[in-house]
Order: C-alpha cells, then sequence, then structure tokens
C-alpha cells in the first residue's frame, strides 16, 4: 500500500512524500529521486516491484508535483536540494543508512549527496541513473578540451550537441519558448518513446517544466566554470541507457577518479529507462543493494 503525505524542511519548503512501506522492520530503505520535468510517480513501477523487498519511498522535489514551489532561482542551488534530500532521509530512516536512486536531475543533486559531508554518513549506496555530477562533468569537458585527444573532444561535441537545451533554458524568454514548443508536451513525448500512454502520471507537467528550469539556471554555469573536487568511497552503481538522448555514456568514462568503489551496467534503452524498462532496473536496484547489505 502507498502511503502519501507531507513533511516541512528547515527553508520551510513543504515537500510531498510517497511511501511504500515494508512490514518488516528490518527492511533496507530505499530513497528514489526524480528528475526534470517529471515528479515522485515515474518510479511507481519501480516501487511496486521493489517494495515486497524493501521500504521504498519517492518525493516530489522543490517545485515538482504537490510540493512547494521555490520563489527565487537561487532557491533550486543543488545545496538546497541536497538539504530537502536529508529531511526526507531523517524523516523515513532517522536511525539507518539509505540506498540511494537517481534519474536525470534527481541523479545529479544525489551524486552531490555523496560526494559532501552532509550526507555521506547516512548513505548506504548510490544508483545513478542518467545525471552525471555537474562537477565531474566540468573536468571532463575542461581537461578534455585543453588536453584530450581528438576523440575525446569528438565525445565531448557530442555531448554538447545533445545538451543544446541547457543554454536556451537559461534565458527566461529563450527558455519559456524552448520549453513551451519543443518540452510542454513532454508525456506524450514519453509516450512516443516508449509506446506506452503515461500521461496520467504528469497531472503537474506543464507547472512543474516552468518551474523546474530554475535547476539549470541556478547551478550549470557556476559548476561548469568553478566545479570542485568531489570524491566518494560509497558503493556506486552505474547504470546507463545507451540510447539517451540527453546523456551521452562517455560522460561517466573517467569516473573512477572520483569514485573508488564503481559497479557499471549499460542497457540499450531510452532516457526513461525506469518506464521503459521497469523489470531490468528493478533487478539492477534489487540486486545491486542486497549485495551492499551483505557486505
Amino acid at each position: 500500500m502507498m502511503l502519501s503525505f507531507y513533511i516541512s524542511t528547515p527553508s520551510a519548503i513543504k515537500l510531498h512524500v510517497r511511501l511504500w512501506d515494508n512490514p518488516n522492520p528490518f527492511a533496507p530503505t530505499l530513497v528514489l529521486v526524480h528528475g526534470f520535468p517529471d515528479n515522485s510517480l515515474v518510479w511507481q513501477q519501480i516501487a511496486e516491484r521493489l517494495s515486497p523487498l524493501f521500504k521504498v519511498v519517492a518525493y516530489d522535489v522543490r517545485g515538482a508535483g504537490q510540493s512547494d514551489i521555490a520563489t527565487t532561482t537561487a532557491e533550486y542551488k543543488i545545496p538546497c536540494l541536497v538539504e530537502d534530500l536529508a529531511a526526507v532521509i531523517d524523516y523515513v530512516s532517522p536511525a539507518q543508512k539509505v540506498h540511494l536512486v537517481g534519474h536525470d536531475w534527481g541523479s545529479i543533486q544525489c551524486w552531490e549527496a555523496v560526494t559532501t559531508p552532509r550526507l555521506q554518513h547516512r548513505i548506504a549506496s548510490f544508483s545513478s541513473i542518467s545525471g552525471p555530477s555537474l562537477d565531474h562533468a566540468a573536468y571532463w569537458m575542461g581537461e578534455g578540451l585543453r588536453r584530450g585527444s581528438h576523440e575525446d573532444r569528438v565525445k565531448i561535441l557530442n555531448q554538447l550537441l545533445h545538451s543544446w537545451y541547457i543554454a536556451a533554458f537559461h534565458f527566461p524568454l529563450a527558455g519559456q519558448l524552448t520549453w513551451r514548443v519543443a518540452f510542454n508536451k513532454w508525456p506524450l513525448a514519453i509516450a512516443r518513446l516508449h509506446r506506452q500512454l503515461v500521461a496520467d502520471l504528469f497531472p503537474t507537467q506543464a507547472n512543474d517544466g516552468k518551474h523546474g528550469v530554475k535547476l539549470y539556471r541556478a547551478n550549470f554555469i557556476e559548476r561548469l566554470f568553478k566545479p570542485q573536487i568531489r570524491t566518494t568511497d560509497l558503493p556506486i552503481q552505474l547504470i546507463i541507457p545507451t540510447q539517451d538522448k540527453f546523456v551521452t555514456p562517455a560522460l561517466f568514462d573517467y569516473l573512477p577518479r572520483w569514485a573508488s568503489r564503481v559497479w557499471r551496467k549499460e542497457i540499450e534503452a531510452e532516457h526513461w529507462v525506469q518506464l521503459s524498462h521497469p523489470d531490468e532496473i528493478s533487478a539492477y536496484i534489487r540486486e545491486f543493494v542486497e549485495f551492499i547489505e551483505a557486505e
């Protein structure tokens, strides 16, 4: 059974949380963090498959779904998102570490959580889908353009072409036009990509996208030109959809420089792999969590 409730954060943002509970008091807790421009229901198929074994939690990030909308662009900076994540973890699992799973922008903010002191002690593992650390990506691009091989530069150019929309999102008028013209029918685009009708999962989609572009404006330029060293010894599972139209596999080729314990899985799928391949993604998460718990 799925429970729905709200929690308050130290910054007075009210977050909407969904909990698929497990009667076993010793069941590990999974916290699933969605990306742009989705809400927590993007994880429903995964949660239904994993809740017989785990306590599964998903929440609407600030500005999305039924959570509060932050008023300024600065309130969408990654440290603010990590504080929201900390509030959720402290509420749903106050005594035990949790296993994080992030997709797209959910993965981006989870990278911050596992590579900075604020939450490292509260995390048992992290499964990352289609979302790099912005700092890692900035180092990869900067060093590759300055000192990389021809092949490195081709990979970087390919990623930049896949990220065309990010530049538009940084300009208010261009960002609004890009969202309305290219992305406002996002549920239908997902349905086309995966040949399934999922529009009922995204009733707040237009509003979520309008506010979600602030994630890009608040973070990308700062991280691109002033990246920080972000390292972790936590166990990391990379799940890489090889047909992703937004995030290329090359972004993760040099991850072992930053993370000492990495497992990499590739799947022939597009960006919303949790919708198109829920059985496979659930199995990857289950096997990884069980492996870490057994350690």
